[in-house]
């Protein structure tokens, strides 16, 4: 019988981060080379304690320990991409065999635990619960994933943006329930390269969110002249709320609610409630808010590095600097509540209440009749 990590460590099934840390450290001081101990199964010790860090309940096999070792000659940027590609087709091969995997035990209501993906970046354990939920431990690298109910994630996500089939970059695809990373922010599990989720009818929890701004040749072949491509990295909850931590250089979130940090280079949030409680929002940032909705910043200070420059899309087509919200001290100190029906309407409002301010009268002859 294969021992677990957590057998390895000596420690319970399940025992908290503060545990395993404290049973490494005490093996450590046993076993290093440097005290006597046996190297061996120092370097046993250090992989179960590795592993658990990612959340990974048994250890490789010898075999996946040397596929992971192997080496890839070839420095040249065009020996890189062939390899990446490769790996992607490799995985994404590999995530279909998931999802048929996942969707079977989803039928029969039944559980089980598997691992996917590829020996050379990382394998990841898939698990799914009595109670429907799939948690997924690793790195989830490249390919298309559907599953129909929750999904818990210790990790983080990348897309290889290089490729030119989309079968091959990443998309997690919730058809129902939520999607959370777990402690995402403490655990440094972020996503970038350009990855895709979508969550139907559900809410999304996550990290940090980057996307990928590509320099290439240019396209009609222009001697030392080259051009930018973006690859987004794209959130979509429709039905339900978005929580991110900062999100930065080419995204799109789009959800009922959206609840974000900071929102850094080429960021386009749409949403019929946006709530923005970092203190940075730069010029090329666009909201798109949906009709009856709202939008707020919470920045507690004065609101300067929020980009004058940065526009609200409304969806009849008008559209607002934040400088004029500004101008009617909507942000900074906490901000207000900036509804899509002020801002429609903005200019029959303050013409309004200009009028009202001219007529010492005016309150008095709306209150008393």
């Amino acid at each position: 019988m294969v021992e677990s990590n957590y057998d390895i460590l000596k420690i319970q099934v399940g025992a908290s981060k503060k545990e395993i840390r404290r049973a490494y450290r005490n093996l450590v001081l046993k076993l290093h080379s440097d005290r006597g101990g046996d190297d061996e199964q120092f370097k046993i010790i250090k992989r179960a304690y590795e592993d658990l860090r990612l959340g990974k309940k048994y250890p490789d096999t010898s075999d996946e320990r040397k596929e992971k070792a192997k080496f890839y000659s070839g420095d040249l940027d065009a020996d890189q991409r062939r390899k990446n590609l490769l790996l992607s087709q490799d995985i994404s091969r590999e995530m279909k065999t998931a999802q048929e995997w996942a969707a079977a035990l989803n039928r029969a209501n039944a559980t089980g635990q598997r691992l996917f993906g590829s020996k050379e970046l990382g394998q990841m354990e898939f698990e799914r619960k009595i109670t429907n939920t799939l948690t997924i431990k690793g790195k989830f690298w490249a390919g298309n994933f559907r599953y129909d109910n929750p999904v818990m994630m210790w990790g983080s996500i990348t897309s290889p943006y290089i490729s030119s089939y989309e079968k091959h970059k990443t998309h997690i695809h919730l058809t129902k329930g939520n999607f959370r990373m777990i402690d995402s922010l403490r655990n440094k599990y972020d996503i970038d390269g350009g990855a895709k989720i979508t969550v139907d009818d559900g809410d999304m929890e996550v990290g940090n969110v980057r996307g990928k701004r590509q320099r290439v040749e240019d396209p009609q072949g222009r001697v030392g002249m080259t051009t930018i491509r973006e690859h987004f990295s794209q959130l979509n909850a429709p039905n339900g709320k978005i929580v991110t931590g900062d999100v930065r250089d080419t995204v799109k979130l789009d959800a009922d609610t959206v609840i974000t940090i900071n929102l850094v280079d080429n960021v386009k949030v749409t949403g019929k409630n946006i709530l923005v409680y970092g203190s940075k929002v730069t010029y090329d940032v666009e909201f798109f808010l949906k009709k009856g909705g709202k939008i707020r910043f919470y920045d507690q200070g004065s609101g300067f590095d929020i980009s004058d420059d940065a526009v609200i899309h409304l969806e009849n087509g008008k559209k607002i600097k934040i400088r004029d919200l500004k101008r009617d001290k909507l942000i900074s100190l906490g901000g207000k509540d900036i509804t899509y029906d002020y801002i429609n309407d903005r200019e029959n409002i303050k013409k309004s209440a200009k009028k009202n301010s001219g007529n010492k009268f005016g309150l008095g002859k709306i209150f008393h009749k």
